[in-house]
């Protein structure tokens, strides 16, 4: 039994954490394994095609990787998967950014340039910070 929706999670990374949006391909593996295993998971298989068994065995890397239960989630939703698993560099970036690492730190992670990471970041929404006082309106 599912407590959130799909909108529902999209909207609680944004509100608590500051996360982007996902994007349509991350989707369904945030819904089924929540934001750090959905990170885990895409570092670890992202840009491959990869078996996801209906009956997921102890033996299996998912299993290993992300636990049992979530490893059933992704069974259960794996027609609305895409054959390879997404490499979301962008939306990558964008979440560890909003999680506090560095850019030098990002792109180890992403296996990217520094300058393709500042892109990324260039593009991503600004959230209000609380303790800044208020633009005038005229």
């Amino acid at each position: 039994m599912r407590i959130f929706t799909l909108s529902t999670l999209s909207l609680v990374c944004a509100l608590l954490f500051g996360c982007p949006k996902p994007t349509a391909q991350v989707e369904p593996y945030l819904e089924a394994l929540g934001l750090d295993d959905t990170l885990k998971f895409i570092e670890a298989y992202g840009g491959t095609e990869i078996y996801i068994a209906q009956q997921p065995q102890s033996r299996s890397s998912v299993v290993d990787l992300v636990g049992y239960a979530k490893a059933r989630a992704l069974a259960v939703i794996d027609f609305r998967l895409a054959r390879r698993v997404p490499l979301a560099k962008k939306w990558r970036a964008q979440v560890y950014k909003s999680q506090g690492l560095k850019t030098v730190e990002i792109a180890r992670k992403l296996g990217s340039a520094e300058s393709t990471v500042r892109l990324y970041l260039k593009s991503m929404p600004k959230f209000d910070d609380p303790n800044e006082p208020p633009l005038p309106l005229f």
